[in-house]
């Protein structure tokens, strides 16, 4: 007891507040798949929140976990400039810089992926037993997860994945897109799930993959395919998302990863012949990212004149919804609402 409570106070600099996420019932086991080690490290840093997950059962913990509560509340908010803001946004993942506001306290200190050290930004319900390591080895072929380095080691020299288990369903000279099935990959697409709660706030984590498609962009090289990025979409969605959960690692963020994920759901769309919409609500990051996609897609379309300047054509030909259209022309002041109420947008040429 006294050695869990002095271990919470050295690692608490945040307010933790009560953390809801769908636990699994047993660590998933290690599947036996494949590459090679990459030797050389890089150790990516990121403005996070120490802290530690809550115990349940644990009266004294509790009183301590409270008192910080209330003195980081207590304490006056900092003030951040805009490039301060914008710069702890990149680093965090979240535009919460308040720490009295930060709902969940990161559980892992740091992960090893490939050749990058990564430290995680929020909670994920990885086994309790793995909070105490140091270092968590993620496999970054088949995203198995180890406490131990030899443990680890040895699975290297098992491993036979080299990409995703699934189709590969785009090829250029640099960049792969597979399509994998949460139903036929349960346990590859729920370690998928814990990987990416590390760094998505607004994630809910769910065990049942089996409703979704999960496209996972890769970077080639001679070692195999190293997973960038993913997004997931449900098979069949009754409000016509074509997004549920859309993340870039961090190692890859700011590379033009993002765009390329968002893009690639909207030509799934288009070849299915619907309107699609990533699902609400949005991770701060992910806001940021599809406006931007959206206001440059817009534009440029009205600029080489390839459709008609109203919002349904503008919507069919990109496969975006018409309020995702509709919202994108207000941001950028080119709606004017007539005297019958009635919306038509209003350009002008700079």
């Amino acid at each position: 007891m006294k050695q869990k409570k002095s271990k919470l106070e050295r690692e608490l600099s945040g307010t933790p507040e009560s953390v809801s996420a769908n636990l699994p019932g047993k660590a998933a086991r290690p599947s036996t798949a494949s590459g090679k080690e990459n030797k050389d490290i890089v150790t990516i840093s990121t403005e996070v929140l120490d802290g530690t997950p809550r115990p349940e059962d644990e009266d004294a913990d509790m009183v301590d976990v409270q008192d910080a509560a209330a003195a980081a509340k207590a304490a006056p908010p900092e003030v951040y400039s805009r490039e301060e803001e914008i710069e702890k946004l990149r680093t965090s993942g979240s535009m919460t810089q308040n720490q009295a506001e930060i709902s969940r306290v990161r559980n892992l200190s740091k992960i090893q992926m490939g050749k990058h050290e990564i430290e995680p930004w929020y909670f994920s319900p990885y086994p309790q037993e793995f909070a105490d390591c140091d270092m968590v080895y993620i496999c970054e072929f088949c995203l198995s997860y180890f406490g131990e380095v030899k443990q680890f080691e040895r699975h290297r020299n098992k491993c036979t994945l080299l990409h995703p288990p699934g189709n590969e369903i785009y090829r250029d000279d640099y960049v792969s897109f597979f399509e994998i099935d949460g139903r036929r990959q349960r346990t590859w697409c729920r370690n998928l799930c814990l990987l990416s709660k590390l760094f998505l706030d607004h994630k809910t984590l769910y065990y049942d993959v089996d409703p979704f498609l999960f496209y996972c962009m890769c970077t080639r090289d001679e070692h195999g395919c190293h997973l960038v990025g993913y997004f997931s979409k449900e098979k069949e969605s009754a409000e016509g998302y074509n997004v549920a959960c859309i993340l870039t690692l961090p190692q890859y963020q700011r590379k033009g990863f993002g765009k390329l994920l968002i893009a690639f759901s909207y030509e799934l769309s288009k070849r299915e012949n619907k309107l699609g919409s990533p699902e609400k609500p949005l991770s701060d990051l992910g806001l940021l990212s599809y406006r931007a996609y959206w206001q440059e897609t817009i534009v440029d379309m009205l600029m080489d004149g390839r459709t008609e300047a109203n919002i349904e054509d503008l919507g069919m030909a990109a496969a975006m919804m018409t309020n995702d259209v509709l919202h994108t022309l207000q941001n950028l002041n080119m709606i004017k609402t007539s005297v019958s109420l009635r919306c038509m947008w209003h350009w002008e040429k700079s």
